[in-house]
């Protein structure tokens, strides 16, 4: 059975897992995103995926640090607030309250690796910044994109 906390990650996960495909809806973005990710010596592949967990880790943060918001809950979380977390909180404030194990072997893989380039600190601690900066200018995409005044996480997931 699967708890709520689970629950709420996975909900968390699926954000991160559709952001890039639903800006890349204009494939300018996609090209511009992977010159980025080339200029500055991180393999595209691997960039694209810490990207999918620094939106999915933002998500949880701010859900967790909400009194801790239920799944259901996460389809009102806004937009801008996940945008904002993915830059304004510590690399480290991202990995608190993760559950302990992960259903999904690709997300464990993912968020051991985000936490390696957390405490590695120099060259990785610049790659998450970078990052940082790229998961919060596709959710403000998002947001900009949206037909609603002030989407939801909800919004995003539904448009998928």
């Amino acid at each position: 059975m699967t708890s709520e906390h689970e629950t709420l990650w996975n909900r968390c996960a699926h954000l991160g897992r559709v952001l890039l495909p639903l800006v890349d809806q204009e494939p300018w973005r996609q090209a511009r995103r992977r010159d980025h990710l080339r200029t500055w010596g991180i393999d595209t592949a691997v960039g694209e995926r810490l990207i999918e967990t620094f939106a999915a880790l933002a998500a949880h943060a701010i859900a967790v640090d909400a009194a801790s918001l239920s799944a259901a809950e996460f389809d009102a979380l806004p937009l801008r607030a996940v945008a904002d977390a993915a830059t304004d909180k510590r690399d480290y404030e991202l990995l608190a309250g993760l559950p302990g194990t992960f259903a999904d072997g690709r997300d464990e893989h993912a968020v051991k690796v985000f936490r390696l380039h957390t405490y590695a600190g120099g060259r990785a601690g610049l790659q998450l910044f970078r990052l940082s900066t790229e998961v919060r200018h596709a959710l403000t995409v998002l947001a900009e994109r949206s037909p609603v005044p002030f989407p939801t996480c909800g919004d995003v997931l539904r448009a998928n």
